[in-house]
């Protein structure tokens, strides 16, 4: 497991080398792709994630789980073409007649870890906003709901390529190493005790 999450890390540092600033276009399809995966399998989310909770009801994990990623990504491709473009910005008056823009640039790998409690909901949109913002991501799912984790990361292959969303599963030892990698951005939802051991690594 340990090999695959440095072949997927690699594949992407490899992507993000050469091709450093998606296109809005590109942008948009990997997003429009992560809604349709959310939205093809919404009962085997349900059940997945019903599966590791016991007593969660079907409304909630639609509201929560599913409608707010869809909505974020509505949201996202809807005023992405606003928050690429560049920004005219001052400068001092010494500087005229200069001119100065504040160009929005992708940051590169964006690794994703987080907890337990709502594990669609919160592997999925940080990844809405890493796409938008033009990055490659790595999401390290919770190992405390393995049904939702097994599925995303059965799901994630079918609709992207190890150079564009990757998963990874498993316990404390794949987290350590996860963590330990040189992402360009770290996610990190959970515990005070687990994010000091994140940023210790």
């Amino acid at each position: 497991m340990k090999r695959d999450l440095t072949s997927m890390f690699n594949a992407q540092r490899h992507t993000a080398g050469q091709a450093p600033f998606p296109t809005l276009g590109v942008r948009r399809e990997r997003l429009a792709r992560l809604a349709k995966m959310t939205k093809r399998h919404q009962q085997e989310i349900v059940r997945a994630i019903q599966t590791d909770f016991g007593q969660r009801s079907d409304v909630e994990i639609h509201l929560v789980e599913i409608s707010a990623v869809l909505q974020a990504i509505r949201h996202a491709r809807r005023h992405l073409w606003h928050w690429m473009r560049p920004r005219r910005a001052g400068v001092p008056w010494k500087m005229w007649p200069a001119r100065a823009r504040v160009a929005p640039q992708p940051l590169g790998i964006v690794g994703v870890m987080y907890s337990w409690n709502y594990p669609w909901h919160l592997a999925l949109m940080p990844v809405v906003d890493a796409f938008a913002a033009g990055n490659t991501v790595l999401v390290k799912p919770s190992e405390q709901a393995p049904h939702t984790s097994a599925l995303l990361a059965k799901l994630v292959p079918q609709y992207f390529t190890d150079e564009e969303f990757g998963v990874v599963e498993g316990g404390a030892d794949i987290a350590t190493a996860f963590s330990a990698l040189p992402f360009d951005h770290l996610l990190f939802t959970g515990s005070s005790a687990a994010g000091r051991q994140v940023a210790a690594a």
